[in-house]
């Protein structure tokens, strides 16, 4: 298995598929998951003669179960470190969730003063942030992040199941089929990381302020997300995201979910590589 190792002592578990001449999209995944989420997306780009770069970000699958560093900069820095380490330029960076936020910060720190950067792609992400506010009154109250960390420490693996049967991917909606292999891979892959790095993550995706990089952001950028999202409300997230973005794309899936990703492959898909070849 391929490692970068970072300056602060982070093995970064990457994958790294397809010629090293084509271009390259890198995935960044979303809390508390995997690169293994990208499975649909990989696969796709890589048959369309992308080079496809995903990596387990600190903490979580692969990667080492590192004590500290568990916040947007490091996440972003280490990103960096996987982008030099491989030398990728051109790249097209797509984030889910918090991995949106990843994308955000590495792409207005990292991606676009080192010219590595063409375009990037954000999904239900969290920028600008979550916490709700007087500023942020569409945002999620700090009692729901609490309870997030509460379930967490009390039993992991409860609350990993919940979250996968119910709201990530709207299985508890009305009409809604569940697929309990999807519900099972999510599971496998946050019990993969660690525990510390999943708790303290939490903090990461809800209070980062990432208005900053999404100002600073001039590459074009594709902000989907779907109105049934129950993870991260899209008043909060991809309207405004739009709107501080320089040179942005909104579309709104009606009813879709937060893993949409999954559930709508077959039209998320798509829909990105029309963007990145536009």
């Amino acid at each position: 298995m391929a490692y970068v190792t970072t300056e602060d002592g982070a093995e970064i578990y990457y994958k790294d598929w397809g010629s090293a001449d084509a271009q390259p999209i890198v995935f960044h995944h979303g809390w508390p998951l995997s690169s293994d989420d990208w499975d649909a997306q990989l696969l796709y780009f890589l048959d369309k003669g992308y080079r496809v770069v995903a990596s387990d970000r600190r903490g979580h699958g692969r990667s080492s179960q590192i004590a500290t560093g568990h916040d947007m900069d490091h996440y972003a820095s280490d990103v960096s470190a996987v982008v030099e380490h491989l030398d990728l330029r051109n790249a097209v960076h797509i984030g889910h969730s918090t991995g949106g936020g990843q994308v955000a910060r590495y792409v207005a720190k990292y991606g676009e003063p080192q010219g590595r950067v063409a375009k990037a792609v954000l999904v239900a992400a969290v920028p600008p942030i979550m916490l709700q506010s007087d500023s942020n009154p569409e945002g999620t109250p700090l009692a729901v992040f609490d309870g997030f960390r509460e379930a967490l420490a009390a039993n992991r693996a409860e609350f990993f199941e919940a979250v996968a049967s119910g709201p990530f991917y709207g299985f508890n909606r009305e009409g809604v089929t569940p697929s309990q292999p999807v519900i099972d891979n999510w599971w496998r892959q946050g019990m993969t990381g660690s525990a510390q790095a999943h708790y303290l993550g939490i903090k990461a995706f809800s209070e980062t302020d990432q208005t900053e990089d999404l100002k600073a952001i001039t590459v074009p950028v594709l902000v989907l997300q779907g109105d049934d999202d129950q993870v991260v409300p899209y008043k909060a997230a991809a309207i405004l995201q739009h709107e501080l973005l320089q040179n942005s794309t909104l579309k709104i899936y009606e009813g879709y979910p937060h893993g949409m990703l999954t559930t709508h492959a077959d039209v998320i898909n798509p829909d990105i590589l029309a963007f990145i070849q536009s």
